[in-house]
């Protein structure tokens, strides 16, 4: 079975630094449905666990009190009564010793005939009757202390001599701390009065009992959490491994692997998804292939038309240059001709070369012939070219060059290629208005970028810039001959070498190309030494920097290493 990459990698991110545990379990828990179902179950069964084994230890607790309660009560009445049945039956007559030694006995069987662990008793005060003669006895004290028998107790018990009262105590048993329950109620004592007497019980074992049930509870409760766990896990694990493995079956399918196919077993919803998803990656990998198919026809086609037309074109130039170049000789009408004819001629050469360049590119077989190179100067050279067809649209060409001095490989031609599209451009574009070419380097990157103050474009625009034949505004003629692949090739270019060209604009405030090349490697670390967007829009351009001349820069800044 297949295990998912991210899951595994941040589980291991996790146990391994504590300091990020919030960071990867979050991380974790957006990534994972299996962790996410996981832990969800385990938090709500733990959460109905605890409040069930609460519970059952709350009624268990209330039970087992109750039950040695009632025993507890039940013990005191059966001694009480019976003492009360002797005292009533006994003939003692007026005998004050017969008395006491009655009253003697009666406590041994107070003793004897219950479960009490301590025993107490003390007369009750009352106005003496003159009619009857009362003789005194005293209190008795067996293993409980009257200090135990809290004051509210002894009044319950003194009110109401009729029933039993009782409170719960910590007794001291053999040196320990033990739960108790004293029970008291009235004995009355024929000629000496009423006596009240408490009975104390060791609730001990009622304890004890109930420590091992919760921890019982507590035990089981945990356990019964862990086969959950066990078992949501294997039912997790058996549900989505499949959906796991069509994920990444997915996401290999769209990195480009098209033979990569989900294993299918059995027959439920699961395999019917795999066999969909086969299904599908088939009819894709089947229309993709077609449609390879067909761009290879038309690569194929556009490449061998290209070639097939530059003989003929080679003929109709040469013939349309000396129509031209004799055009003086013509009357008016057909030197006009004659001048359209070799215009229409060298654009259509132009757009012959663009066209085989792009079925090179489409086919994969451009190489790069790398030279160390200034961009700076490149740049430099680059405007001086194009000085001429700048002035004819009453346009200015300013160079901004604080870096970009040192050599780095590249291919000068296709180089010189994309500065050529990017500042013909913004000379058509730009109103009129000075064009500032800015250069800059880094330890990482060299960069140029070409900022004209011209129409603009919308964002929309800006995204299909660099799309093959496509304009802005397509009622917009065009001033200089461009074929409408220029910034496609200049974007292949870039990539070529590994680096990006990248383009901002904004409508009635103007645009910004700016290519970035890598200066080792042929791979780009870190961002553009020229920003995209320009961080000084409502700059005034008449006060640009002009070109820096070769000697006006220190020597030691062609040491590649000072960058």
């Amino acid at each position: 079975m297949v295990a998912t990459t991210a899951t595994t990698t941040a589980a291991v991110a996790a146990l391994s630094d504590w300091r990020g545990w919030p960071t990867a379990l979050a991380q974790l828990w957006r990534r994972s449905l299996r962790f996410r179902t996981l832990s969800v179950t385990l938090l709500l069964t733990a959460f109905a666990i605890f409040v069930t084994c609460v519970t059952m230890a709350l009624v268990i607790q209330n039970d087992l009190f109750e039950s040695r309660r009632n025993e507890a009560l039940e013990d005191a009445l059966r001694a009480v009564d019976s003492a009360q049945a002797i005292l009533d039956s006994a003939e003692i007559g007026d005998d004050p010793a017969a008395l006491s030694e009655l009253w003697d006995s009666i406590q041994r069987d107070l003793a004897r005939n219950s479960t009490a662990v301590g025993i107490t008793g003390s007369r009750i005060e009352i106005e003496p009757d003159a009619d009857v003669a009362t003789v005194r006895l005293n209190g008795f004290t067996a293993g409980l202390s009257m200090n135990l028998v809290s004051p509210a107790l002894s009044n319950r018990v003194v009110e109401s001599p009729d029933f039993q009262f009782y409170q719960s105590v910590a007794l001291d048993v053999s040196g320990q701390t033990v739960p108790g329950i004293i029970v008291g109620q009235q004995l009355n004592v024929p000629q000496a009065g009423p006596f009240e007497v408490y009975f104390s019980y060791d609730l001990a074992d009622a304890d004890q009992t109930l420590s091992f049930v919760q921890r019982t509870l507590w035990i089981a409760g945990i356990g019964l959490v862990a086969i959950v766990a066990a078992i949501s896990y294997v039912v997790l694990r058996t549900v989505s491994t499949p959906i796991i493995e069509a994920a990444e079956t997915s996401a290999r399918l769209a990195s480009g692997d098209l033979e990569v196919r989900i294993e299918v077993h059995g027959e439920d919803e699961l395999a019917t998804l795999g066999r969909s998803f086969n299904a599908m990656a088939d009819s894709i990998q089947s229309q993709i292939k077609e449609l390879g198919e067909l761009s290879l026809v038309q690569q194929r086609f556009v490449s061998d038309v290209s070639h097939e037309l530059r003989t003929p074109l080679t003929t109709i130039r040469l013939a349309a240059d000396m129509l031209n170049d004799q055009r003086e000789d013509f009357d008016p009408i057909m030197a006009r001709t004659a001048e359209l004819l070799h215009t229409q001629v060298q654009r259509f050469e132009t757009l012959l070369s663009d066209l085989l360049e792009i079925s090179r590119y489409d086919a994969g077989s451009v190489q790069l012939e790398l030279e160390a190179t200034s961009l700076a100067h490149l740049a430099e050279d680059m405007i001086d070219q194009m000085r001429p067809l700048a002035e004819g649209h009453g346009t200015e060409l300013r160079l901004v060059a604080p870096g970009g001095y040192s050599p780095v490989d590249m291919d000068p031609r296709r180089v010189r290629r994309v500065l050529r599209n990017l500042i013909g451009n913004a000379i058509e574009h730009g109103e009129g208005r000075p064009v500032v070419v800015t250069v800059d380097s880094n330890q990482n990157a060299v960069a140029v970028g070409v900022r004209d103050t011209g129409l603009g474009m919308e964002p929309a625009d800006a995204e299909r810039v660099f799309d093959r034949f496509w304009r802005a505004d397509p009622s917009r003629q065009r001033t200089i001959g461009g074929t409408g692949l220029g910034l496609s090739i200049a974007l292949g270019d870039a990539t070529l070498h590994g680096g990006t060209l990248a383009v901002w604009s904004e409508l009635a405030v103007g645009t910004n190309f700016v290519l970035t090349l890598p200066r080792h490697d042929g791979r780009l670390d870190g961002p553009s030494p020229i920003p995209l967007e320009p961080q000084d829009e409502e700059r005034d351009f008449d006060d640009a920097t002009q070109p820096i001349e070769l000697a006006d820069i220190p020597s030691h800044l062609f040491d590649e290493g000072s960058l």
